[in-house]
């Protein structure tokens, strides 16, 4: 089977990470967190050979969604969460999009629990509960690849911002520590804004989580 490969959009007006993960040689591609145009992505995937194989949300904030429900209707594929994270998916105001101008609430096909696996267009997909910047913030962890797509939860040297309705900076931090400062020191790590990092980079220089 060809490496797992990763690539990215940024969109939106917080310039939000919608990643998609695929295997090299393979038309079937996982987007993560269609933050807004879901027609832009469907099309710019398909321009490039790729089919949408699944959507995996990293939490419900609504720059991480905006773009999902076309995205799901042009697709036609499944959409996946946390479980934790369904009241703030069905609550424009707690994820945010009323007060961002453009009310949207959802609900994810499938409704995932703190460590359930995913085998998703040929890729493995390990959902790691990290609450904190959300209720149910979570990470998808892919072990083959060394690779960690964490949405809000841990960015380079800094982590998410907790100020949101179900935020918890305390939780946030013991999810990191406990859940992500376990993995591997060279697991690669994508967030929803900004660059990549690592997990060995993070412990040893992120201040929030010394």
């Amino acid at each position: 089977m060809g490496e797992i490969k990763i690539g990215r959009m940024v969109l939106g007006t917080c310039s939000t990470n919608t990643y998609f993960v695929y295997r090299e040689g393979s038309q079937d591609a996982v987007v993560i967190d269609p933050a807004d145009y879901g027609e832009h992505i469907y099309e710019s995937l398909q321009k490039n050979g790729f089919q949408v194989a699944a959507i995996l949300l990293t939490h419900g904030h609504f720059d991480h969604i905006w773009g999902c429900e076309k995205l799901r209707a042009l697709s036609g594929v499944k959409v996946y969460a946390n479980e934790a994270e369904r009241d703030l998916l069905g609550d424009a105001r707690k994820n945010i999009s009323a007060q961002a101008g453009r009310a949207c609430t959802l609900h994810a096909d499938e409704y995932l629990k703190d460590g359930d696996v995913l085998e998703l267009a040929g890729i493995t997909f390990q959902m790691i509960a990290t609450p904190g910047h959300t209720p149910g913030g979570c990470c998808y962890y892919m072990e083959e690849a060394g690779m960690l797509i964490c949405g809000d939860t841990l960015f380079e040297e800094s982590v998410g911002r907790t100020d949101f309705p179900g935020g918890s900076m305390s939780t946030l931090v013991r999810s990191i520590k406990e859940k992500l400062f376990t993995l591997p020191d060279n697991t690669k790590c994508y967030p929803g804004h900004g660059g990549s990092t690592t997990i060995g980079y993070e412990k040893q220089n992120n201040p929030f989580c010394v």
